[in-house]
Parts: structure tokens; sequence; C-alpha cells
């Protein structure tokens, strides 16, 4: 059963209810008389990736359940830096002095794409429980590696699609599972920044670089999340970079059968935008900023009931400014502490990667492939 920390509720409560928005769904129960064995999880951060030290980690330091107790790396001095700068107690030299660590319980993992699944195994085999960035591997075959290590370990892993526990999302989607729109007929997304700078990472196609496996997982998770199944068949068309070799366009079209498809364009190389349309056959559902949902202001999703024929006017619901990151950590930290599955399963992960493999497949092929 989902979980979201009572400070989180509140927040939805207070500025997210409006008629028709049902916020006491199975998607937002609550345990309200849990009370953990131990105050918080001692977490190790793997690398010094500027997502962990600019978002992550500040993000689990504010969290209710989180202790971030250790940061590792390879250079020694940009661990001990980082630790400096951001309170923690324990740097490393290393990721395997990290894992051996007695007093870390669990992991976060922003490595490369290509190291997310070697070091969440070999960190699971240490016994720690893993948050690992997305994508959860290069493939699917690679992910289910994961299902392997967890099943083998009894440890919790999860993808760190933050996503999943924005308040704006789950209200989203308690819209459309209430009705409020009528059926789904269509999932429109768009998701793109500019990045050309060839010492990048994400522009290096053998660390698993480039925007169907940076940006595109969203637009794929957020589809499947919103249909509620997976794709019969799905297409795609891909822009390489010549000088990379990476995508750094894909235009992608899912097809769920019974009307229901999805079409997205996510792009390394474009004006930087994001949004998300949902459209059903008497309203729509609009995600003004989906992924990239700021911490510091209130967040919007419109709301149009077909009155207007230009689709202009809509009804707002604004949800309180929060910090995603931290109710991720909070989130998967209380399942830990709980003994319970992780909040994202880590099968629906492999589910989303099968779907990526597919839309490669299917720019190399030129025809619709099967996920």
């Amino acid at each position: 059963m989902a979980w979201l920390p009572e400070y989180c509720l509140s927040r939805i409560e207070a500025r997210g209810r409006r008629p028709g928005l049902a916020l006491q769904s199975p998607a937002m129960s609550v345990h309200t008389s849990y009370v953990p064995d131990r105050p918080a999880v001692r977490w190790g951060i793997l690398g010094v990736a500027r997502i962990a030290t600019e978002k992550v980690i500040p993000a689990m330091q504010r969290g209710t359940y989180c202790e971030v107790a250790a940061i590792a790396s390879r250079d020694l001095s940009k661990a001990e830096a980082a630790a400096a700068r951001l309170g923690i107690a324990k740097a490393y030299g290393s990721y395997e002095a990290l894992l051996a660590d007695a007093d870390v319980d669990a992991v976060y993992n922003p490595l490369p794409n290509h190291l997310h699944v070697p070091w969440s195994v070999r960190a699971a085999e240490a016994g720690k429980h893993v948050l690992c960035e997305k994508p959860i591997g290069l493939d699917a075959a690679e992910a289910e590696q994961l299902l392997a290590a967890r099943d083998r370990t009894g440890v919790t892993i999860e993808e760190a699609f933050m996503v999943h526990t924005h308040p704006q999302w789950i209200g989203a989607i308690d819209l459309v599972r209430g009705g409020r729109i009528g059926p789904v007929r269509a999932v429109v997304g768009a998701f793109s920044f500019f990045n050309d700078d060839p010492k990048n990472i994400r522009n290096a196609p053998e660390f698993g670089g480039g925007a169907l496996m940076d940006i595109g997982c969203y637009l794929v998770h957020a589809s499947r999340w919103i249909v509620g199944r997976e794709p019969d068949r799905v297409m795609a068309l891909i822009d390489r970079d010549p000088r990379f070799g990476i995508d750094r366009r894909t235009s992608m079209m899912l097809d769920f059968g019974d009307d229901a498809h999805a079409i997205g364009t996510c792009s390394m190389q474009h004006v930087p935008y994001q949004r998300v349309q949902i459209l059903g056959t008497t309203g729509r559902v609009e995600i003004e900023i989906p992924f990239n949902a700021p911490a510091d202001r209130p967040c919007r999703v419109f709301i149009g009931d077909g009155s207007d024929p230009t689709g202009v006017r809509a009804e707002t619901i604004e949800f309180e400014a929060c910090n995603q990151y931290t109710i991720e950590a909070d989130r998967f930290s209380c399942a830990v502490l709980h003994g319970t599955a992780a909040p994202l399963p880590l099968e629906d992960s492999v589910k989303n990667m099968r779907v990526i493999d597919a839309l490669v497949r299917s720019a190399k092929s030129g025809e619709w492939e099967h996920p």
C-alpha cells in the first residue's frame, strides 16, 4: 500500500481540495498509527553527481525519516569536499568502502547509467537497500538482474522516479481514475532541454546517454501510469547527433488499444520545455510542470470540461510547494523501516525498460514493435 508522510497529505488537503478531486484514494492512503522502530534510515550516497549534491541530498536532509550518513567518490578529495559542504559525517574514497560501512542502511545510486545495475547489485549484496536513479538499467535484461538481486538478498530496491511521489501527479491520476474527464483517449507529452556539451556524460552513448534514456523514460512511465496498462505496440523516430551518436531527439507513439494512444517527444537539443496533456472524452487534464516540479512555489494542474470550444478556459488546482525528492526519500525510508514493499515496484521499472527497448527497436526497423 502506498504511503505518504502526513505532512505531505496535509499540504494536499490544504491547497488541493476541489470538487471532483477525490483525495482519499488508495494511492494516497496513510498509516497514521505507524511509529518507526528507528527514527531514520541512514543513507550512503554513491558518487558526487550534481543531481545528488544539489537536489537529492539537501532534500533527504529535510526528510523526517532520512539521515545522510556517508558519501563516497573514487576521488577522496571530492567526497570530502561534498561532505564538508553538505554536513555529512563520513567521506569515503571508494564505493566499496561505503558499502562496507555497517552504519549505512541504504544507498542512493546517482552514478552514470551504465553503472546503475552493477553498483546497485553490489549494494544489495552488501545488505543495503537501494534507491537507484532512472533509468534503472541500460535495457530490460539488465534491469531484470536487479529483480534477481532483490529476491536473493531481501533488500528493497526502487527506481528513483520522483514524479511518482509528487502530490500534483497523485492528484492528476486521481482525477483520471475518478472519471472526471471520461475515458482517456490520448496522452500528449513533451520534455526537452539543450545540452551539446561534448564533455557531458549524457552525450556519451557508451555510458547510456541520449534523450530517450535521460528524459524520455519519464514520458514512457507517465503514459503507462496514466492509462493504467502496458502498450500493445510502440513506434519511434530517432534523430541521432552526428558528433556524439546519441539520440538527440526521439518521438514516440504508444498504442494501448481500446482507442487509447500516447505520443511524445523528448530532446536534449530543443528549447527547455515540459508539459503533459491527458485528453478524455469529456475533458482534459494538463500538468503544467510535470517533471522538474519546483520546490519553492506551487504547482498547477488545469482541468478543462469541454465547455469552451477553444479549450483555453480551465479550472486550476494548485498544489502547495513541496520537494518531491524529500517525499520520495521519506516514502522509501518508511518502506524500509516498516518492512513493506517499495512504493514503486521494481517490476514496474522492468516493464518501463521493455517499452524503451521496443522503441529503440522500432527506430531501427521502422515498424511497430511489441514490448
